[in-house]
């Protein structure tokens, strides 16, 4: 878990653990920012979100998020939102853009003309009875090894691409990083636009992406 707020240059983290539960993680965040003055809260869920609140319970994570209070416990306005689809909000330039996130599972979501539609593709069918998480996301990668590992996720992004009509794709997540090279019309993603996509719930998408600094220094608050 990455906390940031408006005003601050240093992130503060945490492990989560496969265990972790919603009124543990609340408790870990205002325990680490107790510190910090903030107005309004920003949270990425790994799963899916409707109408700001989580709809099913976490593949990675423990129980208890479904229909938390997260208003409640943090005492003060909170948006959530998919985690994928606020990493695709801090790094999207405008157009028709598919955000694919490269960590324990794989994050998904849609931008086109402004308008975002986080997706769910990890557990569809893909091949060999598997889902495309069972490719691309960390299970795949330390059964396939690098090399294959790297050759799904061009297939992957080379389908999705075409599937979808989109003209920008964004690699994120942890993984992204053991990439070579990234295939064709994508560019990599950072954890900081986890960030700018938190600080975007808030503004409103711009039209063009501008740095983490240039917006921190802004004012207001926000967390991610």
């Amino acid at each position: 878990m990455k906390l940031l707020a408006t005003g601050h240059r240093t992130r503060r983290e945490f492990t989560s653990g496969p265990g972790m539960m919603a009124h543990e993680m609340v408790a870990h965040v205002k325990r680490l920012t107790s510190d910090w003055q903030y107005d309004v809260v920003s949270v990425g869920y790994p799963g899916p979100v409707r109408d700001g609140q989580p709809v099913a319970e976490p593949h990675n994570l423990g129980g208890g998020w479904v229909n938390y209070d997260f208003q409640k416990a943090f005492e003060r306005p909170v948006k959530v939102i998919n985690d994928a689809a606020m990493q695709a909000l801090g790094s999207y330039c405008g157009g028709r853009m598919l955000f694919l996130g490269l960590g324990t599972g794989l994050g998904s979501a849609l931008i086109i003309d402004g308008v975002l539609a986080p997706l769910e593709l990890a557990h569809l069918p893909y091949k060999k009875g598997g889902t495309y998480e069972d490719f691309v996301g960390l299970r795949g990668l330390k059964r396939l090894g690098k090399k294959k590992w790297r050759k799904s996720v061009q297939q992957l992004v080379e389908l999705f691409k075409a599937a979808l009509e989109v003209d920008d794709v964004v690699l994120g997540g942890g993984n992204v990083n053991l990439l070579t090279a990234l295939p064709a019309a994508a560019r990599r993603g950072g954890n900081d636009d986890a960030f700018t996509g938190g600080i975007r719930l808030w503004d409103g998408i711009a039209a063009t992406a501008k740095s983490l600094d240039e917006r921190l220094s802004r004012g207001g608050a926000e967390r991610g």
